[in-house]
């Protein structure tokens, strides 16, 4: 069994600074098969773009911030 996700602050993390897809989903209050989903029928979650790094999506805590903040 997967170990819990870690929600972070990201208000002390670089804006350039990335995050696994659980931990995304955590900050947003989502699961992360709800993104991955939404990238996958949309090539977006929310309107935010993952990088993809090792066949892995990572989202960057610059783009979540300024999601939860009013604009993506």
């Amino acid at each position: 069994m997967n170990a819990p996700a870690h929600i972070p602050n990201l208000a002390e993390m670089p804006s350039s600074a990335v995050l696994a897809t659980r931990d995304a989903a955590a900050f947003l209050g989502k699961s992360g098969q709800t993104l991955r989903k939404l990238y996958c029928q949309q090539g977006h979650a929310y309107g935010v773009k993952p990088i993809k790094i090792g066949g892995r999506l990572a989202w960057k805590a610059g783009d979540l911030l300024a999601l939860v903040s009013g604009g993506a």
